[in-house]
């Protein structure tokens, strides 16, 4: 996700990610620990190549919540689910046949949260502030959730992220340190 909480730009835009390095091992960590993954229909028609998760290196069913299953083209190990958001990811671990689910939708993961229903939510967050798109938790009006950090010693600890504007070429430096 952005820096400031987008997990996709306008439209579910996912074109500002590119350019951005990953922890060596990190995808060979999920395509290993993932059993199956769960979206919603609208990430799905913006992005509807499921063939292409983690560079197309995962393998696996792959499960759409949507509202109108009957407009949808099925691909590949793709299925379309007109259920409660707590069905669907019943569904969905079933099918991961012991390892992970990997909840690929804000709106939906808001829906599993609210229900007692994730046991972890894993970020990555991107140098990158987008200012407007899809948020990863939008609950205006809502109580906030707590979080406990899972590497540390300390799971209330808040995490240091430190980072520095990158100028164009040319551009003069503000001569601020910190903001």
């Amino acid at each position: 996700m952005s820096l400031d909480g987008f997990v996709a730009g306008p439209d579910h835009s996912m074109d500002w990610l590119s350019g951005f390095s990953f922890r060596p091992g990190l995808v060979e960590e999920y395509t290993g620990s993932t059993g199956a993954v769960l979206g919603g229909r609208d990430g799905w028609d913006a992005f509807p190549d499921a063939g292409n998760l983690y560079g197309g290196d995962w393998q696996g069913p792959v499960f759409v919540l949507t509202s109108h299953p009957e407009d949808a083209e099925a691909v590949g190990d793709v299925t379309f689910l007109n259920c409660d958001a707590a069905e669907a990811a019943r569904i969905a671990l079933r099918a991961a046949g012991g390892k992970n689910l990997e909840v690929l939708s804000p709106t939906i993961g808001r829906q599993l949260l609210e229900r007692g229903l994730i046991d972890e939510i894993d970020l990555h967050i991107a140098p990158v502030l987008l200012g407007d798109g899809i948020r990863l938790f939008d609950n205006p009006g809502g109580a906030p959730v707590p979080l406990g950090l899972r590497s540390g010693a300390d799971p209330s600890a808040v995490v240091n992220v430190r980072y520095r504007p990158i100028r164009a070429a040319g551009e003069a430096e503000s001569g601020t340190d910190r903001s």
